[in-house]
């Protein structure tokens, strides 16, 4: 096995928790299961061995959603993790909603690993897990969605260094 190829599959199924006021799986709760099936890959994978060697946490820096179909009360389904590309700081994670052997979400995350001087190199993590270091083709959209990322955190510096700043901080905003 790989690391391009590996797959990890949790099964899960929807509680009244989580479900908003239109009785299905609210957008919000899909992150969160993506929180959980990352743990799962992780832990499925040897990940968390090479992040608690390094003393290392991981963080989230940017997600993405589509869903294409809803998720109601009880029903099960299942989400397949995978990651789908690197480069020199972060990972890209996929997480497939799957309910009947149909795609009903997806969940794209873009994360790294963290020590409280560096940020692990992803190659440094497949290395040390013995897969392939290579990362595969990312794909446009990939690319183009990584680059949107980078753009948002250069706008918020930019304004938080900037005199905008100051209207979030006035008393009267409401």
């Amino acid at each position: 096995m790989t690391n391009k190829d590996h797959v990890a599959v949790i099964k899960l199924r929807v509680w009244p928790t989580d479900l908003d006021l239109n009785r299905h799986v609210t957008n919000g709760r899909y992150f969160a299961f993506g929180d959980i099936a990352r743990i799962d890959f992780a832990l499925k994978t040897g990940t968390h061995k090479v992040a608690w060697k390094h003393k290392a946490t991981a963080v989230v820096g940017d997600t993405w959603g589509k869903f294409r179909k809803e998720l109601k009360l009880f029903e099960a389904f299942e989400i397949h993790t995978k990651i789908i590309g690197w480069d020199e700081k972060w990972f890209y994670f996929k997480h497939y909603f799957v309910r009947n052997e149909r795609i009903v979400g997806v969940v794209v995350v873009r994360g790294l690993f963290k020590t409280r001087s560096y940020t692990v190199p992803p190659q440094e993590f497949f290395r040390e897990l013995g897969f392939d270091d290579t990362p595969p083709e990312k794909g446009e959209w990939l690319e183009h969605w990584s680059k949107s990322c980078d753009l948002m955190s250069e706008e918020i510096r930019e304004f938080e260094n900037s005199d905008n700043i100051n209207y979030l901080n006035k008393e009267n905003n409401t």
